[in-house]
């Protein structure tokens, strides 16, 4: 487990492109933490450096519930499970298919034990002033 201060936004997209050097097909990160703490500044952060775009479109999946980026390192599915009945309306939304690629799963306890167990988790909590947070980084230990 890690534990880092995260002072601003832009150090959380810093993370988020960290991270994003690190992934490969096959992975899935968790982005645990209520509204408002920054899973999905992370996600459209980890997608743009993983597209080496920085002006990516990246809408939220609030409504559709996975939006799917086909970029040059990996197919990426963006989950947001806010609305989802519950695991079993997993697979309806492709679940079984993008694991191969890079899963980003924002509210991941809704996905119950469909959550694969090698996923690295993030947790946003509040930090420092009206902009930090912190952040608990579990999994990877072989890479972080």
């Amino acid at each position: 487990m890690t534990e880092l201060d995260l002072p601003d936004q832009p150090a959380t997209e810093a993370l988020a492109a960290r991270l994003a050097a690190l992934s490969g097909a096959g992975d899935v990160i968790a982005l645990h933490g209520e509204m408002g703490m920054g899973k999905s500044v992370f996600a459209r952060a980890f997608l743009r450096a993983l597209a080496g775009d920085p002006s990516l479109e990246v809408p939220s999946p609030t409504f559709s519930l996975v939006q799917i980026y086909d970029l040059p390192k990996a197919t990426v599915a963006h989950f947001d499970l806010w609305r989802l009945d519950g695991p079993d309306a997993l697979f309806e939304l492709g679940w079984d298919e993008v694991q191969e690629g890079i899963m980003l799963v924002e509210w991941p306890e809704r996905a119950g034990d469909e959550l694969p167990r090698h996923a690295l988790h993030l947790t946003l909590m509040p930090g420092e002033g009206e902009e930090g947070r912190r952040v608990i980084l579990e999994g990877w230990s072989d890479r972080l």
